[in-house]
């Protein structure tokens, strides 16, 4: 085992970088599988998994146990990030479909703006000028790419919490992603709760679209619905902070 500045870090001909590898294979499975429940058919979950494989490596090379978070909460920070990259790469979400995220998250702004509560899927609808089953069908549409977004979201936030970013990071950009972190927190408390309570059970209980429309009694596609409604609602009550930001 290598030694840097007192901390220890793992080289590949150590007995424990096999070990830590063999171990946590199942984490890169399920992460991967839990990702490809929302994604396009067109993405492979082996394709996934051969690149959050490559993220648990450099997770076990780049380990420093004096950050304070464990190694399988900065393992699944690393496995995350690598696939993340991977569905970057690919880039498969037509320009229609973000153009439309961006023309939800205005009309839910502009119906809660009118209104003073949360905008309903049929006002949203109306302000679109379009019918709820199509207004349905774009956010089928575009869930993907929403998903992808919030996802790395978490994944850049996890990082910081748990301490374990590089050195390089400004006190500017450390201040500048603590307020960010504060008004995230404070819109998906105003969220509907049944759209908080979706995005508890994907996020924080792991559970797939399948699992979560059981509980809610509703079918997968409606699951898949309320969360893409839940991150355009977000993308929207941020976007006022978002742009002081710019």
């Amino acid at each position: 085992m290598a030694m840097t500045g007192g901390v220890a870090l793992y080289s590949e001909q150590d007995p424990n970088y096999d070990q830590l590898i063999e171990q946590y294979a199942v984490l890169v499975k399920r992460i991967g599988h839990h990702l490809k429940g929302r994604l396009p058919s067109s993405v492979q979950v082996d394709d996934l998994i051969q690149s959050g494989m490559i993220g648990l490596m450099e997770a076990a090379r780049k380990y420093e146990p004096s950050k304070g978070a464990s190694f399988e909460t900065y393992a699944g920070i690393r496995i995350r990030g690598a696939m993340l990259d991977e569905i970057r790469k690919g880039d498969w979400a037509p320009r229609s479909v973000h153009r439309n995220s961006r023309r939800i998250a205005e009309a839910i702004r502009f119906v809660e703006g009118q209104t003073g509560s949360d905008a309903k899927d049929s006002e949203v609808a109306k302000a679109l000028d379009m019918s709820l089953e199509q207004y349905h069908h774009q956010l089928q549409d575009g869930m993907g790419s929403r998903l992808f977004s919030f996802e790395e979201l978490l994944a850049q936030q996890g990082e910081r919490e748990g301490g374990i970013t590089g050195g390089g990071d400004s006190p500017l950009g450390d201040l500048q992603s603590d307020h960010f972190r504060q008004h995230l927190a404070r819109a998906i408390a105003t969220l509907p709760e049944r759209e908080q309570l979706v995005l508890a059970l994907y996020y924080d209980e792991e559970l797939n679209l399948k699992e979560i429309g059981a509980v809610l009694e509703v079918s997968e596609s409606r699951v898949s619905q309320i969360h893409s409604q839940a991150a355009h609602r977000l993308r929207a009550r941020l976007s006022e902070w978002i742009e002081k930001q710019n």
